[in-house]
């Protein structure tokens, strides 16, 4: 044994040496990983050719080992650590020989490439990252946070610490909007940074909360850490949980745990919303206490008043909060009540399949007993009589097909317990009722008889909804009978629109506002995954880019402005219209539907190649696509790099030790405690990237494999990798800030700053490891 050590401690510490060694070299970050894993197993085959590595495994023809296993002990669970006494026996690193793990490892690698990189199941969600990408370099070019900040200042400004929490604000919108650390932080940089030290706000907290504030849009969705973390996940957990499965004596981890063994990334950024804005919070109170401790360091500044229209507090209050407040209470009380409700009349062709019990009970005793054990005596026998009642009934019910009968009575069954007044028309009126109210609220001042107008128009549509249209009216009568009262509506709403652009908050808020909720909203509520998502973020971002560039331009944005009506236009009628036009028989209303979802799409499409053109010749688009090619290009090559160096550390047995010596506690919060430990301190010297593909999969199947919650344990992780950014001496938002600070910013300033902030991430991710609910009661109560 070299220096004592077994031969397997001393490849980890090789692979250590010869990663950081690659990351100082000056290097790009994504071909030093790969270059890391080659020297490092080249000088580590050179070591055990030499017959210098050595590695102590244990001696399973021993007569302790076998005494141990007739006792009842499974042979996964003895390792070293556990029982230091057992004999051992001396071996090789490589037990086939070097050359024979090399060729291994180019298989494996090979593989790897094609299922992660080109051709796997992943590749769709790793889609996503493009396009937040791109979406991100996107809006940071369109001088979306200048606005941003420039309007939060004059809200916040006059509070204590005021600009340092418009900061905080500014970062959780551009987090949500971008997702992109680098182009926060450098952005706020320059823009927020000098104004703060100008109005004589202490160096360390200016950097502080920029640096930190720019960090969020690592956990607050759409996050690429979350989106690359979550293929990551989704493989490890079910993995990890089939193994424990085996390991119960179960045959799937279906049986074992009751439901499936499955996390998906639409579902991580549902976790992910709570905590990230806990942060934010936590941020601001941070800014605002130390604003009151320390007044003459982060004082109340007047940043000018807004262009708009002078409004006192009682109209604020009543057209901002108190009409729509009441508006949305009413559409809840109407649905409480039926008045309010979905008018869907399909019936399935088949019927329901019978119910099963909640758990598997036909299994064999050891996993009944393991089963038990998970779930309580009280969950199976729960289990048993549902089973013994299944098949007192005659077993499940297998689906049969309806007769035309049966199906006509179900659907005059639901047509009768319809609702008067559908979910979409109700949802459609009151956000024009919302646009109407706030309209008013904007311009008290000015005449509000087109804003009457248009809450007649909302008016004349209920009664229409109620009166004229029943739940068994075509989508095409439906659209007749609300063709008038929309079309009043609709004037209303066009002067509401000219109103609300002339305040300012309103107007740098509500577009990229828009996008957001366009995006989230479609992954959050289980509309679609994130990569469709994404690339309606991605055109919706070039398209608003476009616009501010036309605006700048002094040139008309209707085409773009008329691009977005087409957008919504065609999501509003495929949803409402059947555009099977290749069905044997199809209706009038579905072909007028078809070439209306047909043309508003090419209009659409139109709209968003003209907006590339206006980027394009406006040299912003070519700039912004070398850049997304960049990001993702380094991205996928990290991928690529760390599989080879996670295939080197499987070969000589680094990651079963690993392993081993992690499954050696009983205590499974122990367990995740030292890999939190360890990841926060591999944040001060590794990126998040190299993290996420060299660390995870080896510690994943450990922290996966056992009863936490996947999605709680992936927003944990995602906390502490946010910390990465942050912690000296290779915090990647020190360097970005470092690289936009004034002289007079010194590098000392900015780590003092920072510190505060990173205790503050501490301090949220004690509060998810005591409040786990934080993370999971989003996705209970959203259908994913």
């Amino acid at each position: 044994m070299l220096f004592g050590l077994d031969g397997v401690e001393i490849g980890l510490i090789i692979v250590f040496f010869c990663l950081f060694g690659g990351i100082l070299s000056g290097f790009p970050v994504a071909f030093a990983i790969g270059g890391a894993g080659i020297i490092a197993f080249g000088i580590i085959a050179a070591l055990d050719s030499a017959g210098l590595l050595v590695h102590q495994a244990i001696d399973t023809g021993s007569a302790m080992y076998q005494n141990l296993v007739s006792s009842g002990v499974k042979p996964d669970s003895i390792s070293i650590f556990r029982y230091p006494d057992l004999p051992r026996v001396a071996e090789s690193v490589f037990p086939g020989g070097w050359e024979t793990a090399m060729d291994r490892n180019v298989s494996f690698v090979v593989n790897r490439m094609n299922e992660r990189v080109l051709a796997g199941q992943s590749i769709e969600t790793l889609l996503a990252v493009l396009m937040f990408v791109l979406m991100g370099i996107t809006l940071e070019r369109s001088k979306i946070a200048n606005d941003l900040l420039t309007t939060m200042a004059r809200v916040f400004g006059p509070l204590p610490g005021g600009l340092a929490v418009s900061v905080v604000v500014v970062g959780a919108f551009l987090a949500a909007s971008t997702g992109i650390v680098g182009a926060t932080v450098v952005t706020m940089g320059l823009l927020s940074l000098p104004t703060m030290l100008r109005h004589n706000y202490s160096p360390e907290i200016a950097t502080g909360v920029i640096a930190a504030s720019g960090t969020l849009g690592q956990i607050i969705p759409p996050s690429i850490v979350i989106v690359l973390l979550g293929t990551l996940a989704g493989d490890l957990y079910s993995t990890a949980q089939e193994a424990r499965a085996q390991s119960a004596g179960c045959s799937d981890a279906l049986t074992y745990l009751g439901e499936p063994a499955v996390v998906s990334v639409g579902t991580l950024f549902q976790a992910a919303l709570l905590p990230g804005i806990l942060l934010a919070l936590l941020y601001a109170l941070y800014a605002f206490g130390y604003a009151l401790m320390n007044p003459s360091k982060a004082p109340a500044v007047e940043m000018g008043a807004s262009s708009g229209e002078p409004i006192s507090r009682r109209e604020g209050l009543t057209w901002f909060l108190g009409v729509p407040i009441a508006l949305i209470g009413g559409a809840f009380l109407l649905g409480s009540v039926g008045i309010i409700g979905s008018q869907n009349l399909h019936v399935d062709s088949f019927t329901d399949v019978g119910a099963n019990a909640s758990l598997r009970t036909n299994v064999d005793d050891e996993c009944k007993a393991s089963m038990i054990e998970l779930h309580g005596q009280e969950a199976w026998d729960a289990a048993i009589a549902q089973q013994v009642a299944i098949d007192d009934a005659g077993g499940v019910k297998e689906s049969r097909k309806l007769s035309q009968e049966e199906i006509a009575e179900r659907v005059a069954a639901k047509a009768e317990a319809a609702a008067p007044i559908g979910v979409g028309v109700a949802v459609l009126l009151l956000l024009l009722s919302v646009t109407l109210a706030w309209a008013r609220g904007t311009s008290p001042s000015s005449d509000p008889r087109p804003l009457i107008i248009g809450a007649i128009g909302v008016i004349l549509a209920v009664i229409a909804d109620i009166v004229l249209i029943a739940p068994t009216s075509s989508s095409g009568v439906t659209v007749l009978w609300l063709l008038i009262p929309l079309a009043i509506t609709l004037y209303g709403c066009k002067e509401a629109a000219i109103r609300l652009t002339k305040n300012e908050l309103i107007r740098v808020v509500f577009p990229p506002l828009v996008l957001i909720v366009a995006v989230l909203g479609s992954i959050l509520g289980g509309i679609t995954n994130p990569t469709p998502a994404a690339a309606l973020g991605a055109g919706g971002a070039l398209m608003l880019a476009a616009y501010r560039k036309l605006r700048e331009e002094d040139k008309s944005g209707k085409v773009v402005i008329w691009s977005t009506f087409a957008v919504i236009i065609s999501i509003l009628v495929g949803v409402n219209f059947d555009l099977r036009i290749n069905q044997p028989e199809v209706s009038f209303e579905s072909w007028v539907a078809f070439f209306v979802a047909y043309a508003t799409y090419l209009y659409a499409a139109f709209g968003l190649f003209y907006s590339c053109w206006t980027l394009f010749r406006s040299g912003v688009l070519t700039p912004v696509v070398r850049e997304t090619a960049k990001v993702t290009s380094m991205v996928f090559t990290i991928l690529i790099g760390s599989q080879l160096l996670n295939l080197v550390v499987i070969s000589f047995g680094g990651e079963d030790y690993i392993q081993q010596f992690l499954k050696s506690f009983d205590n499974e919060f122990t367990v995740f405690l030292i890999v939190m430990l360890v990841l926060f301190i591999l944040g001060f010297v590794l990126d998040f990237l190299e993290i996420i593909y060299i660390v995870i999969p080896i510690v994943g199947p450990v922290i996966y494999g056992g009863t936490f919650d996947p999605k709680w344990v992936t927003i944990m992780i995602a906390v502490n990798l946010q910390t990465s950014f942050l912690t000296p001496p290779f915090g990647f938002a020190l360097f970005y800030l470092r690289g936009v600070a004034p002289a007079s910013v010194t590098t000392g300033h900015i780590y003092r700053g920072i510190i505060p902030f990173v205790l503050i991430q501490v301090l949220g991710l004690g509060i998810l490891w005591f409040f786990p609910s934080i993370v999971t009661i989003v996705p209970a109560l959203i259908p994913n």
